[in-house]
C-alpha cells in the first residue's frame, strides 16, 4: 500500500510527459514544414514578405503553433522530472530547468516573427527596407532557436543519463537520447564557429526524442517497485 502513491505519481507524470512530448510534434511539423518552409525564401526578402503577406492567417497560426510548442516543452520538463527523480534528484532538477530555460529563449525568439504581420499592416508600402526587416526578423527567430538549442541538448544529456543508469528505462533509449543531445550540441557550435555552417545533424539524431515518449505512455511508470529500488 504504500508504494502504490509512488506508482501513481511516476505513472501519471510518465502518460503526461509522453502525451506532451508526442503532441508537440503535430504544431512543429505544422509550422516548420508547411509554414516557415513554404512561405520563407531563404535570401529573398521580396518573394518571402510577399508570400507571408498573401498567407497571413497562415503565418501567424504558425507563429502560435511554434508558441503552443514552447508551452508543451515546460509541461514536458515537469513530466519527467518526476519521473527521473528516483534516478537522480539533483540531475533530474537540472535537466528539467534547462528544457525550461530552451523554452524561454525559443518564446523569445518567437517574438521576432510574431512582430512581422504588424510591420505589413503599419508600412504604407512594401519597400526595400520593408523586406529586409521581414526577412531579418526571420532569420533573428532562427539564430534564436539555433542558440538555445544548447539548452535542449544539455538536457538530452541530462535526462539520457538517468535513463541509461535508472534500472527502469531501455539503455537503448538512454543512449539514443544521448545521441540526440550530441547532435544539437555539435549544430548549435557549428553555427557558431564555423561560417556557413550546413550540417544538420539533429534531424538524423532525434530518434530517441521519438522511442522515449511512445515507450513512456506504454510502459513509463509501471514498475514502481524497481524504480523505488533504484
Amino acid at each position: 500500500m504504500k508504494e502504490q502513491p509512488c506508482h501513481m505519481s511516476m505513472r501519471r507524470a510518465a502518460i503526461v510527459a509522453g502525451a506532451a512530448y508526442l503532441a508537440m510534434f503535430v504544431p512543429a511539423i505544422f509550422a516548420n514544414f508547411f509554414v516557415l518552409s513554404g512561405l520563407v525564401v531563404e535570401g529573398d526578402a521580396a518573394t518571402t514578405t510577399q508570400n507571408i503577406l498573401a498567407n497571413e492567417l497562415l503565418f501567424r497560426g504558425g507563429t502560435a503553433s511554434l508558441l503552443a510548442v514552447a508551452v508543451l516543452d515546460i509541461v514536458v520538463a515537469i513530466g519527467l522530472y518526476v519521473f527521473l527523480a528516483p534516478a537522480g534528484k539533483t540531475l533530474s532538477l537540472a535537466g528539467a530547468w534547462f528544457r525550461v530555460a530552451y523554452s524561454a529563449v525559443f518564446a523569445a525568439s518567437l517574438t521576432s516573427l510574431a512582430m512581422i504581420p504588424g510591420l505589413l499592416h503599419e508600412a504604407g508600402s512594401l519597400g526595400e527596407q520593408l523586406q529586409t526587416q521581414v526577412l531579418l526578423s526571420v532569420n533573428t527567430f532562427n539564430t534564436g532557436w539555433m542558440v538555445g538549442l544548447l539548452l535542449f541538448g544539455v538536457h538530452l544529456l541530462a535526462i539520457g543519463y538517468l535513463a541509461f543508469k535508472s534500472g527502469y528505462v531501455p539503455r537503448l533509449i538512454g543512449v539514443l537520447l544521448l545521441i540526440a543531445g550530441l547532435g544539437y550540441l555539435v549544430d548549435t557550435m557549428g553555427f557558431v564557429l564555423v561560417p556557413g555552417y550546413a550540417l544538420s545533424l539533429g534531424q538524423y539524431t532525434f530518434i530517441g526524442e521519438l522511442a522515449f515518449p511512445v515507450w513512456l505512455l506504454i510502459r513509463g511508470g509501471k514498475e514502481s517497485r524497481r524504480a523505488s529500488e533504484a
